[in-house]
């Protein structure tokens, strides 16, 4: 039976990704800090911890992957169209002889990486609340798409 302490300490390893979104790399130094801390003191934090970092590596490598797809694309289609004409006229903006046509392909497939990337960040912000909810039960949680870095 964990303790009420136990209980928040993994809940809050939990909802310390979250700082991802105020202090840079905040998802990986405070649920680092949080679970080294307190992992040798309960395998309920110590299996917590090892869920969130996993967690957290594995959107970063998703992530990675997703960026060496899509900027690459982005990259060559536009130096496909250097001869671009880009206007300005009375503070609008305009730019011409931009060929489509001849790289949807590319387009598509850079713009659903980056669709991906997006469905991405939603789903963790979704399955670390679920996460903290489930550890604050004091039930056991594994992250789904998670590769076991830290075992």
């Amino acid at each position: 039976m964990e303790t009420s302490s136990e209980k928040n300490t993994a809940a809050f390893t939990h909802l310390s990704t979250l700082s991802q979104y105020i202090i840079p790399f905040g998802n990986y130094i405070f649920p680092i800090l949080i679970w080294t801390s307190y992992k040798d003191k309960s395998e309920f934090v110590n299996h917590h911890g090892k869920q969130t970092l996993n967690f957290q590596l594995s959107l970063l490598l998703y992530t990675l992957i997703l960026a060496l797809i899509a900027i690459p694309i982005f990259i060559a289609v536009v130096l496909q169209n250097i001869p671009m004409e880009a206007v300005f006229h009375n503070e609008d903006f305009t730019i011409r002889n931009f060929d489509f046509q001849g790289n949807i392909g590319l387009i598509s497939v850079g713009l659903t990486a980056v669709l991906l990337f997006g469905l991405l960040k939603i789903v963790e912000f979704f399955l670390v609340i679920y996460a903290t909810i489930k550890a604050s039960n004091g039930e056991y949680y594994k992250y789904p798409m998670t590769i076991p870095f830290i075992k």
